[in-house]
């Protein structure tokens, strides 16, 4: 009874949002996360908690004003994903536009794969979703709900146009499959990790626990690893997809050594992008949980 009431609460939502013009959607998406910043103080403190630690320079007025940030973005991005299965190619460059897609076409023509490195960070949902809807479908790396009706019902809009869900629990042998092929994966690595799937790499300036999958495959199959983020431009007033430079892959007599090494490569150039881009990362996640050996814990 429980897995219905939330499918019929998601699906109402979904319909209501999506019938409404997109600027006044995103209106009442903004609302919708100011009333949550409110209402889930835990995640608020972690949030502020989190920025303390990332940017120890900056004043408290100005955290939280990031962290009002983030909650708006949040809003907008439920607001876009209850509109995306309106979206067509010509209603989405309105407001969504690429830079460095000839990256991404010279990375998957050479044929070894393509792993995009991507994050909680900007409009994650719609990024996979647009990247679909301009021709290009690719697979993503994603955890599974709870409620499988409501995973159900997310993935169907996530896959109108191509689109592949690889579940975490069961995505490495298809993962590998897919490298073989010269497909295209997302993954999003910027979520704590235990070991032995987490590796501790540099974040902000402390250890964080950080998945070593996309290193692992790279390194194993050749792929190319290209970094992509869905990015708000306040200049412009619309999202802009962008694709950074191959990242090239460190390699040496040591295997496990260099997944560390490569690990710790991408997480850097994440924090390269949230540091631009700081009020669009999901500060309310508890990056820093899981500690080496020995470390007192992070959060109370």
């Amino acid at each position: 009874m429980r897995r219905r009431f939330e499918f019929i609460a998601v699906w109402t939502i979904l319909r209501a949002f999506g019938a409404l013009p997109r600027p006044i959607a995103r209106l009442a998406g903004g609302a919708v996360g100011a009333v949550a910043r409110w209402c889930l103080p835990r995640l608020s403190r972690v949030g502020l908690r989190n920025l303390e630690l990332a940017f120890p320079e900056k004043t408290e007025a100005e955290r939280r004003r990031i962290l009002r940030r983030l909650y708006r973005n949040l809003g907008w991005q439920l607001a876009e994903f209850c509109l995306m299965a309106r979206y067509t190619r010509e209603s989405a460059r309105g407001f969504l536009r690429c830079d460095g897609l000839e990256r991404y076409i010279a990375a998957r023509d050479a044929g070894q794969g393509v792993l995009i490195l991507t994050a909680h960070l900007g409009a994650w949902e719609l990024s996979s979703f647009y990247h679909s809807l301009a021709g290009f479908p690719m697979s993503m790396v994603i955890r599974r709900l709870d409620n499988p009706l409501v995973d159900a019902l997310v993935n169907r809009i996530r896959c109108m146009h191509g689109n592949r869900v690889l579940h975490k629990d069961d995505f490495a042998r298809g993962l590998l499959s897919l490298m073989r092929e010269g497909g295209t994966v997302g993954i999003l690595m910027d979520t704590n990790m235990t070991p032995p799937q987490g590796v501790f790499v540099d974040f902000f300036g402390r250890p964080a626990c950080t998945g070593s999958g996309l290193a692992r495959v790279a390194m194993r199959t050749g792929a190319r690893v290209l970094p992509g983020f869905l990015l708000w431009e306040e200049a412009t007033g619309g999202y802009v997809l962008r694709f950074g430079e191959p990242l090239p892959l460190i390699r040496s007599e040591d295997f496990e050594a260099d997944v560390v090494a490569n690990t710790a490569r991408f997480t850097k150039e994440i924090e390269r992008y949230i540091r631009q881009y700081p009020d669009q990362w999901l500060w309310v996640h508890r990056r820093w949980k899981t500690r080496p050996e020995g470390e007192p814990a992070i959060y109370s």
